[in-house]
């Protein structure tokens, strides 16, 4: 059975740099959650309108797809989406064990980090909108929380790390 990573947080919070770290570090088939987004999400996104569920429902479902796609492969899998709501991530996981790695840091650092970034279709003023409708993973649901504190060297090898454990718990339960 392969393994599935979503990489989830709010906007800025470093999604990108963690799941590409993860792709170089332990070979896993990235997505940039993003990409799957459709032209009318990122039109409205970059009008400063935050998305709503019937927004997301699609690009999620898309994002499942393609994790299912790959899992018939055989391939790992590590991608970046939100995954704000528990709902959300309920979809994302349909016909699927997916791992979650919570990417999770104040509202000031991520609000600066954001403020920081370059060339990208969201922007900061989204973000107290994507912290209103955050729901942290819940004990039940299969992921750990990560802290974005520190720097960026320090967040990638909490999340690798996290991985590895993960991988080496599914190891134990298959033998």
């Amino acid at each position: 059975m392969a393994v599935h990573i979503v990489v989830m947080g709010v906007a800025g919070c470093g999604k990108s740099t963690v799941v590409e770290a993860i792709r170089d570090e332990l070979g896993y088939t990235l997505a940039e959650g993003d990409d799957f987004h459709p032209q009318a999400n990122i039109e409205k996104m970059s009008a400063g309108i935050p998305l709503t569920d019937e927004d997301r429902w699609p690009w999620l479902d898309v994002i499942n797809a393609w994790m299912v796609a790959r899992e018939s492969l055989g391939e790992n899998t590590v991608v970046s989406s939100s995954a704000l709501k528990r709902s959300y991530r309920d979809a994302l996981t349909k016909n699927l064990n997916v791992f979650f790695l919570h990417l999770d840091g104040s509202h000031e650092l991520i609000a600066q980090r954001l403020a920081a970034r370059k060339g990208h279709f969201m922007p900061p003023e989204l973000l107290p909108s994507q912290f209103a409708i955050l729901e942290p993973l819940a004990p039940d649901e299969n992921g750990v929380v990560v802290s974005i504190e520190g720097n960026v060297d320090d967040v990638v090898r909490r999340a690798v790390d996290a991985v590895r454990a993960y991988e080496a718990k599914q190891a134990g339960a298959q033998a």
